[in-house]
C-alpha cells in the first residue's frame, strides 16, 4: 500500500499547457502514474501530450473520473484554482506553486470548510516538491529515480532534503512507501500530523521520517502528537541549525520569530517525546537504519 496516490490514481494537471507543467507531466506519465487529462481555460477540446485538455476542472473530473490533481498555476491565480478544484469534489489536490500571498491560502483554508471532512479535498503544499509512492505514482517535481520502493514513509517541509533522505536510504538498501513534501510556506494545506496519522494507518509502513525546518509549531506539535498516536518509529530532523533569529531564511515560513522556533530548540521538544532525532543532514539515512532495527 500508500498514501495519497498509488498506481491506480487517476490525475489531471492544471495548466498542463505551460512549460514547467508540460515538463513534469511528462516525466509523471513516464513514471507511470495515470494522468488522464489537463486544464487550462479557453483551450479546452485540445489535445496535449495525447491527453485532453477542458476549460475547467468540472468538465475534466466528468470526462475522465479523475480523484487528483497536480497544479501548476501562478500565485495570482492559485487560490482560485484551488477552490475550484474543492468544488469539483477531487480527493486530493498537490500545488508546486511559490510564492502565494499567506491571505489566499487562508481564504482557501476557510472556503474548504464549507464541506464536510469526509468529503474535502486534502491539499498538499504549496511551494512543495510533491508526492511519490515510490515504484507506483508521482505527483509533483521530484527526481523519481532516486526513490527504492519499500516501508519507509518520509514528510517534509524541505523538498531537497527529502530527496537526501530518500537517497541516502536507497544506498543502505532502505526503500520509501510514499515521500510526501508538505512545503515551506506559513500556512500549508496539509499538517505533518495529518500525514504521520496516514502512515500510522498505512500496514506497508514501517517507519517515518520527519524532516521540519526552523519557524512555526508545527514541528513541536507533531511530535506530541507522534509521542500520543504513534506505534512505529519516528525519525526527526530540524533543517537550519545555524539561522540566525529574525531573518527568513528560503522558505517563507522559515523565520526564527519565537521561543521553541529554532532548530535546537525543535531537536530538543523532538528528543523529548521519544523521536531518534538525526544528528545531521548527512545521517538521515543512517539514522532510519538505526530506527529499523528497533522495529526488527
Amino acid at each position: 500500500m500508500s498514501i495519497l496516490i498509488d498506481q491506480h490514481t487517476r490525475v489531471i494537471v492544471q495548466g498542463i499547457t505551460g512549460d514547467k507543467a508540460s515538463f513534469h507531466a511528462r516525466e509523471m506519465i513516464a513514471y507511470g502514474t495515470r494522468v488522464v487529462g489537463g486544464v487550462t481555460p479557453g483551450k479546452g477540446g485540445q489535445q496535449h501530450l495525447e491527453r485532453p485538455v477542458f476549460d475547467t476542472v468540472k468538465d475534466a473530473v466528468r470526462a475522465t473520473g479523475a480523484q487528483a490533481s497536480l497544479l501548476f498555476v501562478p500565485p495570482p491565480f492559485a487560490a482560485d484554482a484551488l477552490m475550484e478544484a474543492a468544488d469539483a469534489e477531487l480527493q486530493l489536490v498537490c500545488i508546486i506553486t511559490d510564492g502565494i500571498p499567506v491571505q489566499d491560502m487562508m481564504r482557501v483554508k476557510r472556503y474548504l470548510r464549507r464541506y464536510p471532512r469526509d468529503r474535502r479535498t486534502t491539499i498538499v503544499g504549496p511551494n512543495c516538491a510533491g508526492i511519490i509512492s515510490a515504484g507506483k505514482a508521482m505527483l509533483g517535481i521530484m527526481p523519481g529515480h532516486i526513490y527504492r520502493p519499500g516501508n519507509v514513509g518520509v514528510v517534509s517541509r524541505s523538498g531537497t532534503l527529502g530527496y537526501e533522505a530518500a537517497s541516502q536510504m536507497k544506498q543502505l538498501g532502505i526503500g520509501v512507501s510514499t515521500s510526501v513534501g508538505i512545503g515551506g510556506d506559513p500556512i500549508n494545506g496539509s499538517s505533518f500530523m495529518d500525514h504521520l496519522e496516514r502512515f500510522e494507518r498505512d500496514p506497508d509502513t514501517s517507519a517515518v521520517i520527519m524532516i521540519g525546518e526552523i519557524g512555526g509549531p508545527q514541528e513541536a506539535e507533531a511530535a506530541a502528537w507522534v509521542q500520543q498516536h504513534m506505534s512505529k518509529p519516528v525519525v526527526g530532523y530540524v533543517a537550519g541549525l545555524t539561522a540566525p533569529r529574525g531573518r527568513r531564511m528560503g522558505h517563507a515560513g522559515a523565520v526564527i520569530s519565537a521561543v521553541g522556533d529554532t532548530a535546537a530548540e525543535k531537536a530538543e521538544i523532538m528528543r523529548s517525546h521519544g523521536l531518534l532525532v538525526a544528528p545531521s543532514a548527512a545521517e538521515l539515512g543512517a539514522t532510519v537504519a538505526q530506527a529499523l532495527q528497533r522495529v526488527h
